[in-house]
């Protein structure tokens, strides 16, 4: 099929790549030009694992093209995909629809033909019958089915939760835009993708509801850590122990700074925005996000506490800046706020990451960045793991000690048990582990 995604950003890109590794025909448009000529050139805006690679080979295979013209790639396209940012409003907490009400009047002018024009962008309930006035009034002669078909894409594991999805919500009752639906999806039948569809607006629901449950897991496993430090508790025994219950769950139980990204704390947002709107309160979603936000301010505290109470004058090396491993994603990362907190306190902050210095400059203050856990670690006063990626799990703790003026970890992620690293000479503190230092 021939598939226009417009919006080249996170989920466009890897939307779009993914449809044209199927077979499928795509282009991904975007206003910014530069972005389009890098990624002809096989330059990728985005850390992903194994995104450049599928890029490079369907580009060269003819079945995927980037293009600024929007009007050229929508004429002949079979669906339209919109895939802009919706961030959260200034002022307001409310979801940014403007892109995407500008890319429905785009696509209103441009298509020919019966068109699927999609929502793949995170919108609040409502927004399709929103984008479907809007093309109906740029063009009353425009043969469209609006559908929502969000995305559930890990960043991180992007590519493999868009081939082998738990679920494919697609919500429409127009029978032809089932059908085409269908055709698009069709590639992922021998994995028996389970395709779910809905009311338009129960779809667009499904993709808030989804997102606010899994923050809220985060929240509460967080709030169990803090108990856990003041009745002698451990949180992972916690966890462990209530998620091995089918009805809860292992996954989204791991105690830790919060969650951040580019999609939990603006979902979470929106739809308590949005439920205001209609009068129907989520006191639960509320609270999650209060609690999350004093969360990465109280982890500050922690290393505080930590040092002996004050960090004034003091080197602090933080481990991992990005809100998760493998991405380089600084939207809300707990790393920010932390850091915030450490330098209101007087500390001298040095920093590494593997893929998240770069967007964490444009973010932070006076940060000195260092090329790896241990260039930063010398003669710093403690050693705090924010982000748990993959290079951090094996640290060679008789090095840091060497260096180090005070053998001091800090573990918000839990990543190492404490007689591991005490056994090297190292004070250690975890979250959430029989008094916070287990």
């Amino acid at each position: 099929m021939r598939i226009t995604m417009v919006g080249s950003g996170y989920v466009g890109l890897v939307s779009g790549v993914c449809f044209a590794d199927f077979g499928h025909d795509v282009i991904c448009v975007d206003k910014v030009e530069a972005k389009i000529e890098a990624l002809k050139n096989g330059v990728i805006p985005i850390y992903e694992p194994g995104l450049d690679a599928l890029v490079e080979s369907n580009y060269k295979a003819g079945r995927l093209s980037f293009s600024t013209d929007l009007a050229a790639a929508v004429k002949d396209a079979d669906v339209v995909f919109i895939a802009v940012g919706t961030p959260s409003r200034r002022g307001d907490g409310h979801a940014d629809l403007s892109y995407v009400h500008a890319a429905a009047r785009e696509i209103a002018q441009a298509s020919t033909g019966f068109t699927v024009v999609v929502t793949k962008s995170t919108v609040p309930v409502g927004t399709g019958d929103e984008v479907e006035r809007v093309i109906r009034e740029a063009n009353p002669e425009a043969d469209i089915a609006v559908v929502s078909n969000p995305e559930f894409l890990r960043e991180g594991a992007a590519i493999d939760d868009f081939k082998r999805p738990d679920r494919i919500v697609i919500g429409t009752t127009d029978e032809r835009a089932i059908e085409v639906m269908k055709e698009v999806y069709r590639p992922l039948s021998l994995n028996a993708a389970p395709l779910f569809f809905c009311e338009r607006r129960t779809s667009e629901l499904i993709k808030y509801a989804g997102n606010a449950f899994l923050a809220m897991k985060i929240t509460f496993i967080n709030e169990i850590a803090d108990l856990c430090e003041r009745v002698g508790a451990d949180v992972q025994k916690v966890a462990k122990g209530i998620g091995m219950d089918k009805r809860i769950g292992e996954k989204f139980l791991h105690a830790g700074p919060g969650y951040g990204g580019s999609c939990f704390p603006k979902d979470t947002l929106a739809l308590v925005k949005t439920a205001q709107d209609f009068e129907s309160p989520m006191r639960l979603i509320e609270t999650t996000v209060a609690i999350n936000d004093n969360r990465k301010r109280a982890m500050a505290r922690k290393v505080i506490a930590a040092c002996g109470g004050s960090v004034r004058g003091k080197k602090i090396a933080i481990l991992g800046l990005t809100f998760k491993p493998n991405t380089d994603d600084m939207r809300e990362a707990p790393s920010i706020s932390i850091i915030q907190a450490l330098q209101d306190n007087g500390a001298e902050v040095h920093a590494y990451d593997p893929e998240g210095m770069e967007a964490a400059r444009d973010l932070l203050g006076p940060v000195n960045y260092g090329q790896d856990a241990y260039s930063i670690s010398e003669k710093a006063d403690a050693l705090v793991l924010v982000t748990e990626w993959d290079a951090f799990r094996a640290l060679d703790f008789r090095r840091l000690k060497a260096t180090m003026n005070n053998p001091l970890l800090v573990d918000l992620r839990n990543v190492y048990p404490k007689t591991e690293v005490t056994r090297h000479g190292f004070e250690y503190h975890g979250v959430g582990r029989a008094g916070g230092d287990a």
